[in-house]
């Protein structure tokens, strides 16, 4: 536990220099490949800048910092840190605005081993994909995410967490 307190006393000074801009606070919840639960707590900043912008949608994007807590039996629950950057094409929309997204980030896990898996370093990375709606300042939507060593150590034995996820703007 402690390497998660030092992981989350050092990400905390690192997002410092976000604090000028707005934050977004996000939940999820849901299953890993193994049907363990997962839930997870974020802040987002958005880059405020946009890309390709058309009657049909435009590009854009936000820095992405979560805690996800790993619900498993005694020997498989974890917890890790995350730090992703992410793109979003948004659709056109008056009211509702639906989005798909994909980063690729890094993850910290406390220990290697997650229900049968050996992931063989605490260091992931998490490649992640998504879609859903925005509207009103909020957002819901579904995201598949994966965590995988890319082979710098073995075991790489991976996982998956597939969620619904809520976002409130500020």
């Amino acid at each position: 536990m402690n390497k998660i307190l030092t992981l989350a006393a050092a990400a905390a000074l690192g997002l410092s220099s976000f604090a000028a801009q707005a934050v977004d606070f996000t939940v999820a919840a849901g299953r890993s490949g193994e049907s363990t639960n997962v839930y997870r707590l974020g802040a987002q900043w958005n880059w405020d800048r946009s890309w390709a912008q058309s009657d049909v949608g435009r590009l854009t994007g936000y820095w992405d910092a979560g805690y996800t807590y790993w619900d498993g039996d005694k020997a498989s629950s974890n917890h890790s840190l995350s730090f992703t950057p992410v793109f979003v094409y948004e659709f056109a929309g008056e009211r509702v605005k639906p989005y798909i997204e994909a980063g690729i980030g890094v993850a910290f896990f406390e220990n290697t081993e997650l229900e049968e898996h050996d992931l063989g370093s605490s260091f992931q990375f998490e490649d992640r994909l998504g879609a859903g709606l925005r509207f009103s300042g909020q957002e819901v939507g579904i995201r598949a995410v994966h965590y995988s060593n890319a082979g710098i150590k073995e075991p790489n034995d991976g996982v998956e967490a597939y969620t619904l996820h809520y976002r409130l703007s500020f």
